[in-house]
């Protein structure tokens, strides 16, 4: 059966079920500052950047300007309430251990708070050694850019089109299709909101996957469909 060079798993609404707990301690931070925002436009509309990203769009399009100490408030934070709260999405476990090919962690979070997440929920020995964060990476580039995406395949000799991207957000799919890569919607975290499925197919991902039991037979498929193009 024909599979991938490489699996790429986003950290962060895909493994472990943060995104909705940093948008929490994000909206209420950046509404103090003066601009109201909730969590769940957080969530929906700025997922998978930055939170320093985030306050940049919000300072162009509001003409509010943010105090950069905000950024080390909300890591800080942020860091605080994944430790006590962070838990894996159900099912992921057995979906990373199906994948039989080489995986990795594509992120825009930091390694340290990627590594304290897994472990927290026991999927560190899955990715241990092998978690980019694009925050690291030599350009700095964080997604949507393609870079980390393309720095990852180059370190396990992976070609990009054979390469799968699990996603869920709008920022990360389109840096996984920026770097020539195939790309599986997922949306089965705390954060996924009406329209999150259509948003990920129009921002190019191939298919879109609730429930991680589904994630086998779909890189299958996608394979063989590859296989048989």
């Amino acid at each position: 059966m024909p599979q991938p060079n490489l699996v790429i798993f986003d950290c962060d609404g895909v493994l472990v079920d943060s995104e909705i707990i940093a948008a929490r301690v994000e909206a209420e931070l950046i509404t103090l500052a003066g601009y109201e925002i909730s969590a769940e436009e957080v969530a929906e509309t700025y997922a998978g950047l930055t939170f320093k990203d985030i306050l940049m769009r919000i300072e162009e399009k509001s003409k509010i300007p943010f105090q950069a100490s905000l950024i080390d408030r909300a890591e800080e934070l942020v860091d605080r309430k994944l430790r006590s709260d962070v838990r894996a999405i159900e099912g992921v476990r057995e979906a990373v251990a199906s994948v039989m090919t080489q995986r990795c962690i594509c992120s825009n979070s930091r390694s340290e708070r990627i590594e304290f997440m897994l472990e927290k929920v026991h999927l560190l020995p899955f990715f241990a050694g092998r978690i980019f964060s694009a925050l690291e990476i030599p350009s700095k580039k964080t997604k949507p850019a393609p870079d980390v995406f393309l720095l990852a395949a180059e370190k396990f000799d992976a070609n990009p089109a054979n390469t799968f991207v699990i996603e869920d957000s709008v920022h990360g799919v389109a840096g996984a299709r920026a770097a020539g890569m195939r790309v599986i919607g997922f949306t089965g975290a705390s954060h996924s909101y009406p329209g999150h499925a259509d948003a990920l197919t129009e921002a190019g991902a191939e298919t879109v996957i609730r429930r991680w039991a589904e994630l086998k037979s779909v890189i299958a498929a996608l394979s063989e469909w590859s296989a048989d193009a």
